[in-house]
Order: C-alpha cells, then structure tokens, then sequence
C-alpha cells in the first residue's frame, strides 16, 4: 500500500499546511490538489481519494506484475503565495510517498 501526498516543502508553511489547504479548499470548492490519473497507472488496485484529504491518494500495488502510478497536481506553487500579482516566486512543493 502507499499514500502520496503534495505537501509543502518549506518548514514555515508545514506548520501552517492545514490552513493554507483549508484556504485553497475555499477560493476551488469541488476541486483536488492531487489525484491519480487511472487510465495511464498500471498495476494498482483500490485506489482511494478521501474527500477530505485533498492533497492525498492511497492505492495498493498489484505485486504479481509491472506497476506505475501517474499522478496528476491541480494547483500550481503560486497560489499558495501572499503575493498574487504575477511575477513572483512560488513555494516549493515536495511529493511524498509512504509505502508499506
């Protein structure tokens, strides 16, 4: 089984992760920041997106063939920045992938 996540790669923003999700949740009601693109993933089984978890995908890995995931990031590093001008630096995002 693994979980992927989007999360953010600077400390000053991990510590305000659920606020900042909470405020993208708010300006993209429906909306995911992470999903899993099924029809060019091979080989996993049960994919599960919480609807709550929006930065969040779990699946299990078919162990008796090839596998991949594609995943797909809705959101780009900019929204997440005081700044919404154009022009400005964004935050780096880190992808993470527990596997168990």
């Amino acid at each position: 089984q693994s979980v992927v996540r989007v999360v953010f790669h600077d400390r000053r923003l991990q510590y305000s992760e659920q606020q900042q999700l909470e405020g993208w949740r708010w300006s993209r009601p429906g909306d995911r920041i992470l999903d899993i693109d099924i029809p060019l993933s091979v080989g996993i089984l049960e994919p599960q997106i919480h609807p709550t978890l929006l930065n969040t995908v779990e699946f299990l890995w078919d162990p008796s063939r090839r596998t991949s995931v594609f995943v797909q990031v809705h959101c780009i590093s900019t929204e997440f920045t005081l700044r919404k001008n154009g022009g400005e630096k964004g935050v780096p995002f880190r992808i993470q992938i527990d596997t168990y």
